[in-house]
């Protein structure tokens, strides 16, 4: 067919040009949402792999614990006159184990539930790491609550660990052994002070003298007197208080930094599943 004349002829390339075009902004939506959607995948992947990691720890810890004859708490439960409430406290070998483990499966769920986009391990991965939170809010209201209780359950621990002292040290090795390697570790004397070896073998046999660790710094014999005049040394059980009340800033901050990470795990996963449900893969 001829053209009409008086008409140019449209170019193909211009009548393409013509058609409608999709909005731009619908084009690189669905790319942005992948890319969100592959950066919390991979943020999963390494918070929770972090959390496998320390899990081990923790269980390798626990276990150690339980096996190592030597350790302070083997020393605590084998105490005489040891108040029966500290039998709960010796158990916290097997808490750390239990802790471990869990922090196990919390990190295998979450590293495979965002590699292999599951929706059962993501969900399973929250439900566990809500039921933590919750145990851990309860927790420290439990200890504010029954702090009173703590502070009597330690007194009965310095009493009995006074008593053990009195009767063992310089005679038992292995109490010996562990009282002298908490005393250089700590740089403390005694539970309370000094004066809680008076009467103990290591006193009678030394001549009503007390360990060096009583008298840091003097070449002399650790005699009463130097003792007392010694203000720079204090009992171990103090000594503890005091790193603890020195650290309660960091205590406090890391406490509330694990909330924090906590609720962001339960937030991107709950983000992952809603995403891979809308995907449609089960």
């Amino acid at each position: 067919m001829e053209p009409t004349p008086g008409h140019a002829e449209m170019p193909l390339s211009a009548g393409m040009q013509n058609l409608p075009q999709p909005p731009q902004n619908e084009v690189e939506q669905p790319a942005a949402k992948m890319g969100c959607f592959g950066f919390l995948k991979v943020m999963m992947f390494v918070f929770n792999g972090v959390i496998f990691l320390a899990g081990a720890a923790i269980l390798g810890v626990g276990i150690w614990v339980k096996v190592d004859s030597s350790s302070i708490l083997s020393f605590l439960g084998n105490m005489e006159n040891a108040p029966t409430e500290l039998s709960q406290v010796l158990n916290v070998g097997y808490l750390l184990i239990a802790i471990g483990a869990l922090l196990l499966v919390i990190g295998f769920l979450g590293c495979c539930g965002a590699v292999r986009e599951s929706k059962c391990m993501l969900m399973l991965f929250f439900i566990i790491v809500l039921v933590v939170f919750i145990a851990e809010v309860a927790g420290a209201i439990v200890i504010l609550v029954f702090r009173p209780l703590a502070d009597d359950l330690l007194n009965k621990v310095g009493t009995a660990a006074v008593q053990n002292i009195r009767k063992d040290y310089g005679q038992n090795p292995d109490i010996t052994g562990l009282w002298n390697t908490t005393m250089n570790s700590l740089k403390c004397c005694g539970f309370y002070n000094s004066s809680d070896f008076v009467g103990s073998p290591y006193y009678v046999n030394n001549n009503n003298r007390f360990p060096p660790q009583c008298c840091p710094g003097m070449n002399s014999t650790c005699t009463p007197t130097g003792a007392g005049n010694t203000t720079t040394i204090t009992g171990c059980f103090p000594k503890i208080k005091q790193l603890i009340n020195d650290n309660t800033v960091v205590i406090v901050a890391v406490a509330l930094g694990i909330a924090v990470l906590e609720i962001c795990a339960m937030v991107v996963s709950m983000i992952l599943f809603c995403r891979i449900k809308s995907m449609g893969v089960e």
